[in-house]
């Protein structure tokens, strides 16, 4: 597969997936310190780009090193802004199963932002992939917003079988697969100063608008 006349960076945002990099399976990943991740093979710029995927390892290295999602660089405090995110408190997080994300003592009704799994950009990549992206423009959430200088990560795991060697499967046939729990890609959540006593009306109304 030639190279693509498209620039990743630039045409195509860095964290895109490219049709060339299929699925690799579940194994150690130095964007978790070697921990098991879901991951891919590394070829941006070959074959087509997936706007509407993330490169595995690519989407968790912009949220663990703040990296800009649009075009690879490091952001920095005071040029951190979100496109498609929402305003959410940490008690409906915790009713949706992420009560691990938080210690004990952050309160129910603590504001956060919730980004997803799209790390902040520069303000400059922002408009410039407002202007060139039909996806995000015709997107009804888009809301430009400064990130927090605080923020919390938390893994997006995905349940994986483990198979043992021949042999061992052999050995012993029961025991020749297990579950096991791999990072897909890490979430983001930018912690603001607010609170709102009102987050339980909130979950409601959004659980509402689901059914």
């Amino acid at each position: 597969m030639s190279e693509s006349r498209l620039k990743v960076g630039v045409d195509v945002p860095w964290v895109t997936s490219w049709s060339e990099e299929e699925t690799l399976g579940v194994r150690p990943c130095p964007s978790i310190d070697g921990g098991l991740a879901l991951c891919q093979a590394e070829r941006p710029g070959q074959g087509r780009p997936q706007y509407s995927m993330n490169h595995l390892r690519r989407q968790r290295e912009t949220v663990r090193y703040m990296l800009c999602p649009m075009c690879g660089a490091p952001t920095q405090s005071g040029d951190r802004w979100t496109q498609i995110a929402k305003r959410t408190a940490v008690g409906a997080l915790r009713a949706k199963g992420l009560n691990a994300a938080f210690s004990p003592e952050t309160r129910d009704d603590q504001i956060l932002i919730d980004a997803g799994s799209i790390a902040p950009l520069h303000q400059a990549c922002v408009q410039r992939s407002l202007e060139h992206c039909p996806h995000l423009r015709a997107h009804p959430g888009v809301e430009v917003m400064a990130f927090p200088e605080r923020w919390i990560v938390a893994p997006l795991l995905v349940r994986a079988v483990a198979s043992p060697p021949p042999l061992a499967i052999l050995a012993a046939p029961a025991a020749a697969r297990r579950d096991i729990a791999a990072v897909a890609f890490l979430q983001i959540f930018g912690v603001t100063e607010q609170r709102d006593k009102r987050w339980r009306q909130l979950l409601r109304t959004e659980a509402a608008q689901v059914q």
